[in-house]
């Protein structure tokens, strides 16, 4: 990768673009195989879009969020009338170990669980107004976006910005997940899920820019929140070559489509998914090592958590740097 980046008044980062190695095949399938991607120069924002950035929105536009609708049975083929209520996906720690291929022992829909109650009804925002906004949907982030005269990142694009440079490397900032003892981002230190040493001193999100900026000088780019992106998930990358440039790079592949995201363990329940990128406060050694630049997982719309929020790009007017 060229190039250096360099700050915006208004919070975001001016990335050069150029070539870097994409995915990774040392930890998860569909990370593979590394290919050499080109994007072209983009603004990023420094951080993910916080909670007090999400309520001027909301404050601005009265938009009111997928969690905070009460879901239309008819839409989800087998749903019990009696879940028909708004509220969304909340982590809770188990209180001993647990068979971790059942998600179902830690994640649990809670009634009014929303942005403005992310631990459900009753719970609120006090002292988290510069944690990352949670429990949004992919249209959520896209309606801020749109508001805010941005766009949601795609994949690729995401990727070499959290790599901040360092091409090849399995995570944002080197080989080693904690050098010297260091924590260097906000996820799941001990026995996931039930058992957190909070060696990094968080439990769930953090502040934004609790910990060191990567290289080019974004923070939170791993861990404390996945975030959304732009593009529709493939299991695999696809074997057709995209268009490339006289490096021979691709150009920003834009992952599958709509209708092959579909999960194929829920054939009745036709929403599409879209790549989130980042893990999460809950990625963990034992369960998700998916705090690295390269990592990937699939994602429902529909479905806002208490563990994903989401950053903006802009790519008009950006200098070429």
């Amino acid at each position: 990768m060229t190039g250096h980046s360099h700050a915006t008044a208004s919070g975001m980062v001016d990335l050069p673009g150029g070539v870097f190695t994409m995915g990774s095949e040392r930890f998860y399938p569909e990370e593979a195989p590394c290919r050499q991607v080109r994007v072209d120069p983009f603004r990023i924002d420094r951080a993910p879009v916080t909670n007090r950035d999400f309520a001027r929105f909301v404050a601005a536009t009265g938009h009111v969020t997928t969690a905070e609708i009460v879901p239309d049975p008819a839409d989800y083929p087998g749903m019990p009338p009696d879940m028909a209520y708004a509220g969304s996906a909340v982590f809770q720690r188990t209180a001993t170990p647990v068979d971790t291929s059942d998600p179902s022992q830690w994640w649990s829909f809670a009634a009014g669980a929303d942005w403005r109650h992310p631990l459900g009804a009753g719970s609120a925002l006090d002292g988290l107004e510069d944690h990352p906004v949670v429990h949004v949907s992919h249209a959520d982030a896209e309606a801020y976006a749109r508001w805010a005269g941005k766009e949601l990142p795609t994949e690729a694009e995401w990727e070499y910005a959290a790599r901040g440079g360092l091409d090849g490397a399995d995570y944002a900032w080197g080989d080693t997940l904690a050098p010297g003892g260091a924590m260097l981002a906000n996820y799941w230190q001990g026995l996931f899920p039930f058992a957190n040493l909070l060696l990094d001193g968080w439990e769930r999100t953090s502040p934004v820019g609790s910990y060191p900026a990567n290289g080019y000088g974004l923070v939170d780019m791993i861990g404390n929140v996945w975030e959304w992106t732009a593009d529709w998930w493939a299991t695999r990358y696809p074997a057709k070559p995209h268009k490339t440039c006289c490096s021979g790079a691709e150009v920003d592949p834009r992952g599958g489509s709509r209708a092959a995201s579909f999960d194929p363990a829920t054939p009745d329940i036709r929403i599409g998914r879209k790549v989130l990128k980042g893990g999460s406060h809950l990625c963990a050694a034992n369960y998700c090592q998916r705090y690295r630049p390269a990592a990937r997982h699939p994602q429902p719309i529909d479905s806002p958590t208490s563990h994903i929020g989401f950053r903006c790009v802009m790519r008009d007017h950006v200098d070429k740097l």
